[in-house]
């Protein structure tokens, strides 16, 4: 099945949610006025907020309401699915780092928090980790969301492909000093599990950091179909998922498994 798939590399404002929101309103706009609209829309890691985890108390979003009105509107006005990065949702046992999907109809297909907290940008201090990974489906695309930091764990990710999943989508804020390392570990992801990694980074930097940008498109090949450099940036490309199927019965890894030993 073929899909059209925009990536919104953009710069976030520090700490501020409200600019954010407006930011990501205008944006939308501005990708779906085009002569060829995508099917599916993907955001950033944290997009609301960025890394202002000190003030994640005041600034997150109350068990991710006002993100899911702002997309079940946007996805139903623009009649595309939303791959809405993540958010910092406060719920009563602590603040997770959540991704959601919305079905064009503006439906939650799925609701995912970053499983691996990365110490070395303090995340362990601030936010709680999740724990479970359900792949969902766009049209007929078996999916599957991550976060960031999960891309350096292979054994979690090949959890949602066993389960099915034929793309990866990835929201992230990925430092420009680890660049190689996000340009590699996407690509391995998509040639070991065979399948298309979506990848989208964002630009800019904050007071403690600046990120690599660099959001790409990997096939299931390893072929980098799209990439951005670092500065904001909309790309778009198209993906088949018959080329998923195409692959793995070129070479049937996962035939060849064996979980009895490992």
């Amino acid at each position: 099945m073929k899909q059209t798939i925009c990536l919104i590399q953009m710069d976030i404002i520090f700490g501020d949610p409200e600019a954010n929101m407006k930011q990501v309103k205008d944006l939308m706009h501005q990708v779906m006025k085009q002569l060829n609209p995508p099917h599916v829309v993907v955001l950033p890691e944290l997009w609301t907020t960025g890394y202002d985890l000190e003030r994640l108390p005041e600034i997150s979003d109350p068990n991710g309401e006002c993100t899911q009105s702002l997309f079940a509107q946007l996805a139903k006005k623009y009649q595309v699915h939303i791959i809405a990065g993540s958010i910092p949702k406060k719920t009563k046992s602590g603040i997770t780092n959540t991704l959601y999907a919305f079905n064009r109809q503006g439906e939650v297909v799925n609701e995912y928090s970053k499983a691996h907290l990365i110490q070395l940008m303090d995340e362990h201090l601030y936010l709680t980790a999740g724990s479970s990974l359900e792949p969902f489906m766009l049209d007929e695309v078996v999916s599957a969301g991550f976060i960031c930091y999960d891309l350096r764990f292979p054994e979690w990710i090949r959890k949602a492909v066993l389960a099915g999943a034929e793309v990866l989508y990835i929201p992230a804020q990925w430092p420009i000093q680890r660049l190689s390392h996000w340009r590699s570990l996407c690509i391995a992801r998509a040639i070991e599990n065979q399948c298309y990694v979506i990848a989208c980074n964002r630009s800019g930097s904050d007071p403690n950091n600046q990120f690599a940008g660099h959001s790409l498109v990997v096939d299931p090949w390893g072929e980098v179909l799209a990439e951005a450099d670092e500065k904001a940036a909309i790309i778009q490309v198209e993906i088949d998922t018959d080329h998923v199927t195409k692959i793995r019965s070129t070479i049937p890894i996962f035939a060849d498994r064996r979980p009895e030993i490992y």
